[in-house]
């Protein structure tokens, strides 16, 4: 019973990480139809703009609250401009032309941040992995039964942080002007253009969320995992989508509870089969899940003229 306890804290603190780049994902998805694939490695550049304002701080400012918030928010400022240049310079001129066209941009625009990351020269990093400064040092929080079962001050924090994220997000799709013209948007940005919503400022608004909250989920995977790469995005942004792809791909709430979910399935498979089984066991459970239902666990099946 321990074990299955110390299963579950340890896999909803992985789904929570998972959630927050899952949620860029299912938003530009929402409003654009694209799936950006560049998205992930938004997440390894926030966690790089993380580890590089931390060691500008020093060890005794880094770990303190106004550097920790310092620390995340440079993070997602940059990345929030990074999404905007992505999608300015990328994605704009190409809105018009075939889908395939904007996916293969995709994959180009994130081989270049994969790549260009491994560069060692002027301000980029060097393809050599970095040990993330310790800007939350870990201590033990909550200890249950004989301490068969510890919840660590990460898994806490990294929990709070990305939920109250994910609050505001729903708040901010929901409850504001911005939202309301999110969603206008995401039924047909053609006809909100006609209807006086400024579409591109709503298209860049979606991409710079997105990103600012790949970021978080970026420091908050170094925070967990104490080591950064220039390719840590992929396979990160990869499961990330399979998350969204699980809950519902456009779905904010569906998106989440597939990351939760994901999380749960990958501790569950390294706790009581093998590390190995991780990665193949997870693409299977999509699988499994688009065998049952096609459209994710709370998409809705939409007819579409050709």
């Amino acid at each position: 019973m321990a074990d299955l306890l110390q299963h579950l804290i340890n896999g909803l603190a992985s789904g929570t990480i998972y959630a927050l780049v899952a949620l860029g994902y299912t938003m530009v998805y929402g409003v654009l139809k694209l799936i950006n694939f560049a998205h992930g490695d938004v997440m390894m550049v926030g966690a790089y703009l993380g580890y590089s304002t931390a060691q500008r701080l020093g060890r005794p400012a880094q770990s303190s609250l106004g550097g920790v918030l310092l620390v995340f928010l440079a993070a997602m400022g940059g990345c929030a401009l990074l999404g905007l240049g992505i999608e300015r310079f990328a994605y704009r001129p190409l809105r018009d032309k075939p889908r395939l066209t904007s996916l293969i941009t995709a994959i180009g625009i994130s081989f270049t941040l994969e790549y260009g990351f491994q560069l060692d020269f002027g301000p980029l990093p060097g393809a050599a992995p970095r040990a993330f400064p310790e800007i939350i040092r870990p201590r033990e929080w909550f200890i249950l039964g004989d301490g068969d079962v510890v919840i660590w001050n990460w898994q806490v924090i990294s929990f709070l942080i990305a939920v109250a994220l994910m609050v505001t997000l729903q708040y901010l799709v929901f409850k504001t002007r911005f939202g309301r013209a999110m969603r206008a948007v995401s039924f047909d940005h053609r006809i909100a253009g006609l209807m006086g919503i400024p579409t591109d400022r709503v298209i860049a608004g979606t991409f710079m969320l997105g990103s600012a909250l790949a970021a978080g989920a970026g420091i908050l995977y170094a925070i967990k995992d104490t080591a950064i790469h220039p390719l840590m995005g992929l396979y990160i942004g990869l499961k990330a989508f399979v998350a969204a792809v699980i809950g519902g791909i456009g779905h904010v709430p569906g998106a989440v509870v597939g990351a939760l979910l994901l999380g749960l399935v990958e501790e569950f498979v390294v706790g009581y089969t093998a590390s190995s089984w991780r990665d193949a066991v997870a693409f299977g459970f999509l699988i499994v899940v688009l065998l049952v239902r096609p459209e994710g666990l709370f998409g809705r099946v939409a007819a579409e003229k050709v």
